[in-house]
């Protein structure tokens, strides 16, 4: 037997995915998983079963529902489906897929569009952060459609704004886990940060390169990705993560100085874990530009400024071309407070998803047409 359940195919940022109400899942996680693993055609290295792209980048899922948080309005639930194995991780965030957050939650009827711009509080569950999302819905209208661009992204849409406002050690308990700025793993100097994701930062200088590197390139090179997970899983059991070795988190990022001498700008190469970002992770973006201006960082090293307490605007550069991220220091401390950023979204396309099994959603209501076996649209119109 198939169970068919609605789905909204969408892109966020440089990132795509299916979304789903969090009703329109089953409750128990172990069961939600095994549906996700079958509606991503997981594991298969080209996903030719399912809704994945055979890469990381376009095997993740976004789950939202109204929040549980009185001070927020939806809870974000991010999950990255492994490709060639049969692993669903919860654990991170990812920045790109909740720019489609709010105006998916916005789509769905889960909260009103204002007229011109909507201010949506929302409460990441894989981390316990809070990001506002701000959309455009001009005359109180949902609209895809505008003039920003992203880096990584074909042509123009709405900008979407998100502002990290407590996403500093929001998984481990500390911006830096270890309580130093910079330590040595396996020989190397590294920061171990928790910045809107945990991260463990590495010059490009200490692997022999230079930072600009492609991804293709970075991806043929075996001997430094054995040692970047070497790395990795030492850094996670240093940060309190335990055993990573089925985890995406830490990330590996290697730093070297931007190449714009005119704006404060740092060359990024994230990987996902075991692959180098064809552009950037959202999340990685505002942790790296935020160590960059913390002195005593790894990343401070490839060129970062004096401190300066305020708003900094920082330029990340990525395979794909740049991010910028505002960054906020502490007046009193220098530390970082808030980070913002533009992404984009973009809604693809809506319908019912057929998977093998029986799997039981966390609530019934307009579901229960859908799995009864009726195909029509209607069944999962807003």
């Amino acid at each position: 037997m198939e169970t068919i359940i609605p789905c909204v195919l969408m892109r966020g940022g440089t990132s795509r995915g299916p979304f789903f109400l969090a009703d329109w899942l089953p409750a128990d996680p172990a069961e939600r998983d095994r549906l996700l693993l079958q509606a991503m055609g997981s594991p298969h290295a080209l996903q030719v079963d399912g809704l994945g792209g055979g890469n990381s980048l376009t095997s993740k899922v976004a789950i939202v529902s109204r929040s549980t948080r009185p001070d927020c309005d939806i809870d974000y639930l991010f999950a990255q489906v492994s490709v060639d194995r049969a692993s669903v991780d919860t654990r991170p965030n990812c920045g790109n897929m909740l720019s489609g957050a709010a105006p998916f939650a916005i789509d769905e009827g889960l909260i009103p569009a204002a007229d011109g711009e909507t201010s949506v509080r929302v409460h990441n569950v894989n981390t316990g952060a809070v990001i506002e999302a701000v959309v455009q819905t001009p005359g109180g209208r949902l609209t895809y459609e505008g003039q920003a661009r992203i880096d990584g992204v074909p042509g123009a849409a709405a900008p979407v704004r998100l502002n990290f406002l407590d996403a500093w050690g929001a998984v481990t308990g500390r911006l830096f886990p270890t309580g130093l700025r910079q330590e040595v793993v396996d020989g190397v100097a590294a920061t171990l940060i928790d910045a809107a994701m945990p991260m463990v930062l590495l010059r490009a200088a200490d692997f022999g390169l230079r930072g600009d590197e492609s991804p293709a390139g970075l991806d043929a090179n075996p001997a430094l990705l054995a040692r970047l997970e070497r790395i990795r899983r030492e850094a996670g059991a240093r940060m309190g993560l335990g055993d990573v070795s089925d985890s995406v988190i830490p990330k590996p990022v290697l730093l070297a100085p931007g190449s714009d001498a005119a704006v404060l700008s740092l060359r990024s190469r994230y990987f996902t874990p075991h692959a180098c970002h064809r552009a950037h992770a959202a999340t990685g973006a505002v942790g790296v530009a935020a160590a960059f201006l913390m002195p005593g960082t790894v990343a401070h090293d490839c060129g970062g400024p004096a401190v300066r307490p305020g708003y900094r605007g920082v330029r990340i550069e990525h395979p794909s071309g740049g991010m910028d991220i505002d960054v906020r220091l502490d007046e009193t401390s220098g530390e970082v407070r808030a980070a913002g950023l533009v992404r984009t979204a973009r809604k693809i396309m809506k319908g019912l998803l057929y998977v093998p099994g029986r799997y039981v959603p966390a609530r019934s209501g307009r579901l229960a047409d859908a799995q009864a076996g009726v195909p029509e649209l209607d069944a999962v119109a807003a």
